[in-house]
């Protein structure tokens, strides 16, 4: 609900008026949401109306006989739906938690996923379930895709260069990329670099850095600033373009966020431009046809409750200060 969180008081908003307006929606009506919710009209209505002075929008043109959805109610219908699905497929996975639940989960994840949301979630969940076992296992994303298709692991996280047919794919979080050199280079430590001098440096870059993969905003931003035409090394993990980086190999473009710790201890420096830098989504993605034990479930549903209940502004990375 992005449109609007951002207003002021809204992040408060009343689930039970939520549920409500979604239940009169898919009943077309709110004489016959009422009787579904066993609440009088009027109930209704008054319920409806205090939605619209929350979110300050109408959402319903409603008179005459006519019930119909305006465009900021249909953005809040779609996004509510979510939320409530979320919630309810969570609580039901949650109803016997003293039940013990065992098992494993693997997860397929591209290289160097950093997002601290994630990390926390995955420590809630031990500590509930401590019997579950983890393998994570990290690859290129074309190859998480893969696995997630086979039916080889219980859900992957990765860069995305398009929809994938019979596969479900949900942002996770955003990040942005910029463009770095090693404290070797001699662009180190300069805060007056040019586009100029960086197109004399050689680069390196990942595999998917290209105009039609997953992380063509980064290869469009190069060929836009003219920097270079053949990379003086490659690699399909995060952790070694950032080796190479390092070593001075060349400049080259990381999650700027995921680099900040490099950047304050001197290992890292980070080059022009620095607004307006290409943003990359990272996604979980399952298949729905994988059979999935209770402890995959209860994960996958845990990060679709967050995912839908947070607005995507709190994922987005350098986070807006």
């Amino acid at each position: 609900m992005t449109d609007y969180r951002a207003r002021d008081g809204l992040a408060d908003l009343d689930w039970n008026l939520l549920r409500t307006f979604v239940v009169i929606v898919e009943e077309g009506s709110i004489t016959r949401g009422a009787s579904r919710l066993m609440r009088t009209q009027p109930t209704i209505s008054s319920a409806l109306r205090r939605l619209e002075e929350q979110v300050g929008r109408r959402l319903v043109e409603r008179g005459g006989g006519r019930f119909a959805l305006t465009q900021h109610g249909e953005v809040l219908y779609r996004e509510s739906r979510k939320v409530l699905d979320a919630l309810g497929q969570l609580g039901g996975l949650l109803s016997d938690a003293d039940q013990e639940v065992t098992g494993a989960i693997r997860i397929a994840m591209a290289s160097y996923v950093v997002f601290p949301p994630f990390d926390q979630l995955l420590g809630r969940f031990h500590r509930r379930y401590p019997a579950v076992t983890f393998t994570l296992d990290v690859m290129p994303s074309v190859e998480v895709i893969r696995t997630v298709r086979d039916g080889l692991c219980s859900f992957g996280i990765c860069l995305l260069s398009h929809q994938r047919r019979r596969l479900t794919t949900e942002m996770l979080f955003r990040e942005q990329f910029g463009f770095f050199c090693g404290s070797g280079h001699p662009l180190f430590g300069r805060d007056d670099v040019t586009v100029e001098e960086m197109r004399d440096s050689t680069y390196v870059s990942f595999k998917t850095d290209q105009l039609t993969d997953a992380l063509h905003p980064v290869a469009e931003l190069r060929r836009s600033l003219q920097l270079g035409e053949e990379p003086t090394g490659t690699s399909s993990h995060l952790e070694e373009v950032r080796r190479m980086i390092m070593a001075g190999m060349g400049i080259g473009s990381l999650p700027v966020h995921a680099m900040a710790r490099d950047v304050r201890d001197g290992r890292l420096w980070q080059l022009p431009p620095y607004e307006n830098l290409p943003a990359v989504d990272v996604h979980m993605v399952t298949n729905e046809r994988t059979r999935l034990d209770r402890g995959e479930q209860i994960l996958i549903a845990m990060l679709r409750e967050y995912i839908a209940s947070t607005d995507p502004a709190e994922r987005s990375f350098p986070l807006a200060t």
